[in-house]
């Protein structure tokens, strides 16, 4: 069995689970209107409020990669980190980080600085943070980890998987205890390349809504430590998919999606009746919400509750795995069930709990689906 050690999150709703808590519990979004430098796309954002003093080395000097620093000074993450050390080498420890855009605002700040003869000033001569791989490497090298390291880009998927790679690290025993986690930071690249797929809605976004207009981007950082010894919340079953139908869009019947959710129960020797509760993907765009509203109204039990957060935090892309992967674990352990924040009236074709509200859980769901046919769903379970 694969347990949930510790689990930290920074998000538009704060930095930390406390912070988390309060604003699900209120109902209280973290979108604003979008205030970054020079962009003038018309949306909101799920900005982290990220204090100056969160420095990282100047190999590592990237958004995200501070991101990433804030999160793992959250919720005594680093301490759950230490006690697993007592025990278990450094070696035998592993990180699995989900992105999409790494270090690409560093890399959008080196372009803006290019001297006379297009060269990048000597600040910006950042191997370790102009490549995807930043965040795994970051990680590794801030915990003093020496065990394996790679970091997934497989879309908005990405931080989901972790958990997929880690679970077949811990069964196979090539390790005793993993980090997994996601990051990506709001960048230009990414808020003109979803507007310019005109995916972006220029309010905050509502989830199955029918008048829903699109995604609000989000940034965000979080982390889950994983091992076989005994905690409240067990990873029960990952399930992967790859529909390669289109570069941006899911095939209107729902077969990655559906493929996913079926792993990921048969894994956990269970079907949907057995879920209590479904993290959606539900990024408020009308098609994907359309397809994941298809293949859950097939497969949902009547008792199964469902919601999609995206509302509260924004599309944190990369990090939206873990973002979702985290209020799944947090909703088993304090039956804090999340709503579906700023939609008033759903579309979808089963229970869409569109206030958060206390709910006792047992076992829980989480949806990530992306671009290139990426899908991933986790089951978890109170122990």
């Amino acid at each position: 069995m694969i347990h949930v050690q510790a689990f930290t999150l920074c998000s538009a709703l704060g930095a930390g689970m406390g912070a988390t808590r309060q604003a699900l519990a209120a109902n209280r979004s973290g979108l604003m209107p979008a205030n970054w430098p020079d962009c003038d796309v018309p949306c909101y954002l799920g900005a982290v409020d990220l204090p100056e003093e969160v420095v990282v080395p100047d190999a590592f000097a990237c958004r995200n990669n501070r991101l990433i620093e804030l999160a793992l000074a959250q919720d005594n993450f680093l301490s759950a980190l230490d006690a697993v050390r007592s025990t278990v080498p450094s070696h035998r420890i592993g990180v699995v980080m989900g992105t999409s855009t790494s270090g690409i605002d560093r890399t959008e700040a080196a372009y803006r600085h290019l001297t006379e003869g297009d060269h990048l000033p000597a600040g910006f001569l950042q191997p370790r943070t102009h490549n995807p791989h930043s965040p795994g490497d970051y990680v590794a090298h801030r915990l003093g980890i020496h065990g394996p390291c790679l970091t997934v880009s497989a879309a908005c998927a990405s931080s989901a998987k972790v958990f997929a790679v880690a679970q077949r690290w811990l069964t196979q025993e090539l390790v005793d205890a993993v980090v997994v986690g996601g990051a990506d930071a709001l960048c230009l690249s990414v808020i003109y390349g979803f507007h310019s797929l005109q995916l972006v809605s220029p309010a905050p976004c509502t989830p199955f809504a029918p008048d829903r207009q699109g995604i609000s981007l989000g940034e965000a950082a979080g982390f889950v430590l994983l091992t076989r010894e005994p905690a409240p919340v067990q990873l029960l079953g990952a399930g992967e998919s790859c529909d390669a139908y289109h570069m941006s869009s899911a095939p209107p019947d729902g077969l990655g999606a559906r493929l996913c959710m079926e792993r990921a129960l048969a894994q956990a020797g269970m079907t949907m009746a057995d879920i209590d509760y479904v993290n959606l993907h539900g990024t408020g765009t009308r098609a994907n919400d359309e397809t994941e509203a298809l293949v859950c109204g097939e497969m949902g039990a009547p008792r199964t509750v469902f919601s999609a957060t995206k509302g509260f935090t924004g599309h944190a892309l990369g990090a939206a795995g873990i973002v979702e992967a985290v209020l799944v674990i947090d909703a088993l352990l304090t039956g804090l069930v999340p709503g579906t924040c700023n939609t008033r009236r759903h579309e979808a074709p089963f229970d869409l709990l569109l206030e958060s509200r206390e709910q006792s859980l047992r076992t829980a769901m989480s949806n990530s689906f992306g671009f290139g046919g990426n899908n991933c769903s986790l089951v978890f379970a109170r122990a």
